[in-house]
């Protein structure tokens, strides 16, 4: 096995909220190996901080990034107002509670189209935000336990081995959960906002210098940007972001597509970067996300934005690799 297939192989085996912490580095190791396994799905923030989570990736390792001063990647922090986030939030869950249900067998799969542009600089050195490029995942709603629990796919400049249909998959099967959320799984969920962060709290599982609370808004965020679940448990996600402490709201923000909407963010002073969810300002549905290196300690002086998507087309087909009718077209 190469240095790059261990790596991602040690990937897999970690919760979804760690999965960002792998992403640099293991997009750099890429550069040096072509044998090598696709990258989880994530609506997931990059981060500074890269913990080493198995026997083979002992330790941790410090990524420390410089602001690339050739670019519009850096840029004075946003204004964000702390008042407006909670009855923002709330709207958007009266919204969500009124939208459609689409049911979900365990037979099918759900497909979610996004556009990526991620930071494709050394890990040691400036950010450097590479090419606008699809991302297609395909997710079992087999409740399992499933060692490949779904599929991705690639394409344009920039895309990690594109266009070739890649397995999601764990050394050890994953039973429907955190790890491998399912409709029905998301459906047992509380929908009272007070249980169902009681249970984030304990199912989120921070990382080295990450805040339970900065833990729980990016498992959400991972689970409201990849996934279809009844309105009832969506709303209960918004409504349970809004008790978050910290938690504050930005009146313009864009996502990877160029379109502007509303942004739900929460600072973590103790982990150098941020995560803002964006929303229509009209329809309050969600469009994508952003992510921002924070830290200035570790030569970050101004804000940096990391990466950035936009949820395109989520749906619901009957296997891996079909794609819906409007998705067909780019």
């Amino acid at each position: 096995m190469s240095e790059a297939e261990e790596l991602l192989s040690a990937e897999w085996d970690l919760p979804p909220e760690c999965h960002r912490h792998f992403k640099d580095v293991l997009m750099q190791q890429i550069d040096h190996d072509t044998a090598v396994t696709p990258r989880r799905s994530r609506f997931l923030r990059p981060a500074v901080l890269v913990p080493l989570a198995s026997a083979a990736l002992a330790g941790a390792l410090l990524v420390t990034l410089s602001v690339d001063g050739r670019g519009p990647a850096t840029g004075s922090a946003p204004s964000v107002t702390t008042a407006g986030a909670s009855v923002t939030l709330n709207r958007i869950a009266t919204a969500a509670m009124a939208s459609d249900t689409v049911r979900v067998r365990d037979d099918q799969f759900v497909y979610v189209r996004t556009l990526e542009r991620e930071n494709k600089g050394d890990f040691s050195g400036p950010v450097r935000l590479g090419a606008l490029h699809t991302e297609e995942r395909w997710t079992s709603q087999d409740p399992g336990p499933l060692r490949v629990t779904g599929w991705i796919k690639a394409s344009g400049k920039d895309a990690i081995m594109p266009d070739q249909m890649l397995p999601i998959e764990s050394p050890d099967p994953r039973p429907a959960g955190v790890d491998h959320p399912t409709y029905r799984w998301l459906a047992s969920l509380p929908t009272d906002p007070d249980a169902l962060l009681a249970r984030l709290r304990k199912e989120a599982r921070p990382v080295e210098g990450e805040s339970r609370d900065q833990a729980v808004f990016s498992l959400i965020g991972d689970l409201i940007g990849g996934t279809i679940m009844p309105p009832a448990n969506a709303a209960a996600f918004y409504k349970a972001a809004a008790k978050l402490p910290g938690v504050r709201e930005i009146p313009d923000a864009v996502d990877a597509a160029g379109r502007h909407g509303i942004a739900i963010t929460l600072d973590d002073t103790g982990f150098a970067t941020r995560d803002e969810w964006i929303f229509d300002k009209e329809t309050l549905a969600l469009l994508g996300s952003r992510f921002y290196v924070t830290d200035p300690d570790r030569g970050i002086t101004t804000e940096t934005l990391f990466g950035t998507t936009a949820v395109m087309k989520t749906a619901v087909v009957g296997g891996k690799g079909e794609v819906p009718a409007r998705a067909a077209a780019r």
